[in-house]
């Protein structure tokens, strides 16, 4: 059976999380530098690998971002299972700051990233209907609620290039089409996320 390791991607403000037995440690991809070392150690029992989105100290904006060099290098660490965390803009007036949100569909609206590990040479086709994972979404409901952490499950998340979130014109037509959420981050990692679920990577 294969270990469960979790992975956790920080957002803007995450550049850190509190593990036990942890240690920072680069490494290397095929596909380039990723944003930072990863820290891995365990939470409860359970291995966990993080790695800040931006690196520490916020140095990289969303579309200089290495989404591909970041989804490899956690997969490489032996990564089953992969929550991502980032700021994002409410398009719902019932979700104030304060929130947390499990999208489960993506708008996405980016333009100047590298959208696929697949290419000239080797071509493939993912399914990405449902991007994210309702198992991974219930855990995380679970969990909130037990906490009494406000929360909410599904809604729509328009993913922008950026670094500019959207105009007031641009939010209120994204509103229209029924997205919830307005942000930067979550395309193309969960497109690679879903890729590397049917790729081996070098160290499987």
């Amino acid at each position: 059976m294969t270990k469960t390791v979790l992975g956790i991607i920080g957002g803007s403000g995450v550049y850190d999380i509190a593990l036990d037995g942890a240690a920072w440690r680069r490494v290397a991809s095929p596909w380039g530098e990723a944003s930072d070392e990863v820290r891995e150690g365990e939470l409860g029992g359970l291995s966990v690998v993080f790695l800040p989105r931006h690196g520490r100290g916020h140095v990289h904006s969303p579309s200089a971002i290495n989404y591909r060099a970041n989804i490899d290098v956690l997969k490489r660490c032996g990564v089953t299972d992969l929550f991502s965390l980032s700021a994002v803009g409410s398009l719902k007036a019932n979700l104030p700051p304060g929130i947390f949100v499990l999208p489960d569909q993506f708008i996405d609206k980016t333009y100047a990233r590298e959208t696929s590990f697949f290419g000239t040479g080797v071509v493939a086709h993912v399914p990405f209907g449902e991007p994210t994972s309702p198992g991974l979404a219930k855990l995380a409901a679970t969990s909130w609620k037990a906490e009494k952490i406000k929360h909410k499950v599904g809604g729509t998340w328009v993913v922008l290039e950026g670094p500019q979130f959207s105009t007031r014109a641009e939010s209120g037509l994204h509103s229209k089409v029924g997205a919830a959420l307005s942000g930067l981050n979550a395309v193309p990692g969960a497109t690679h996320a879903r890729e590397e679920e049917r790729t081996v990577s070098a160290t499987s």
